[in-house]
């Protein structure tokens, strides 16, 4: 699904070292899930966690009903879209405010191209039924990253709220993050870490430069994406 931030371009450089050693009925984890461009590209024992419940439940939508979405701009327009952010549908009110948003920020605008000659309603439909098989088997779970029960010697891969960059839902304290990544090595687990940078204590293993699309008024911004792992 698309989402602001999304790591799908850079999934096939990233997995091959964050599964690498991975044994079987190990778990991966993943508690800043976004529009699940990573996880559904993961097999086996998957889960998902997010702290925004309309996006879990619009990944529960896509993995097991996504013919019940709207299917092209015929069924759905920019005022149905703008009436959606008061729908007590939480599914549906989360894939209205993420897949048919510009750039797959919340509720950040219709999408469209100036000239009407894209139906990003169909173009949002079919990547959801491409991705609906890879969710199967995966779990989806509401929670903070901090609250997310984590089964022992998982694999965790993070991609949070960048620091200095636009936070998805208010303010994310990284300090706390980052000593929480810590704890999860201590108690066993791998962990990975997307980010521009990260404390010195934590190791890049891969790095990239990305040019990123922000919002329509500001265009496009170039960083460098970098993989970290926690060397404590």
């Amino acid at each position: 699904m698309k989402y602001m931030g999304s790591k799908r371009r850079i999934a096939k450089y990233i997995l091959p070292i964050i599964l690498k050693g991975r044994t079987q009925n190990q778990y991966y984890v993943e508690p800043f899930v976004g529009g699940a461009n990573i996880i559904d590209k993961v097999c086996g024992k998957r889960v998902g966690a997010d702290v925004n419940l309309y996006l879990i439940e619009a990944l529960k939508l896509i993995r097991d009903n996504p013919e019940s979405l709207p299917k092209n701009n015929s069924e759905t327009n920019e005022f149905l879209y703008r009436m959606m952010k008061d729908s007590e549908n939480l599914a549906l009110k989360g894939y209205f405010g993420f897949a048919l948003s510009y750039g797959g920020k919340w509720f950040g605008g219709w999408c469209r191209d100036g000239k009407g000659l894209r139906d990003y309603v169909a173009e949002a439909y079919r990547n959801a039924q491409k991705q609906s098989g890879d969710l199967r088997g995966a779990n989806f779970i509401c929670a903070t990253y901090n609250e997310l029960f984590i089964p022992p010697n998982s694999i965790i891969y993070c991609d949070p709220p960048y620091k200095g960059t636009t936070s998805y839902s208010g303010k994310f304290d990284h300090n706390s993050y980052w000593d929480w990544c810590r704890e999860m090595t201590v108690l066993g687990n791998h962990i990975f870490c997307s980010e521009y940078s990260a404390p010195d204590d934590f190791t890049c293993l891969w790095q990239r430069e990305v040019t990123s699309s922000l919002t329509q008024d500001t265009g496009s911004k170039v960083g460098v994406e970098r993989l970290f792992t926690y060397n404590g």
